[in-house]
């Protein structure tokens, strides 16, 4: 497999990852804005999100709390 490749679109707001650089064939929506793009095997060759800014945003804040309550409930006798 070769080294995947991240390209960001500003102006639509959409981050791709692409893993092979096959053709796809297909796609599957993961959740409403993330697409799993498919070969003609049905295996994995990109994930493309809609919306990306927001969606790294929430995710990177959920983590980031979860981790912080970690540690809160850590110190916590």
């Amino acid at each position: 497999m070769s080294k995947g490749r991240m390209t960001y679109f500003d102006k639509d707001d959409v981050l791709h990852f692409a893993i092979s650089e096959e053709p796809e064939a297909g796609s599957v929506e993961i959740s409403p804005d993330i697409t799993a793009e498919l070969n003609a095997k049905g295996e994995l060759i990109g994930i493309e999100i809609l919306n990306a800014s927001r969606f790294l945003r929430d995710t990177v804040l959920d983590s980031v709390q979860a981790r912080m309550l970690e540690l809160a409930e850590a110190k916590s006798p």
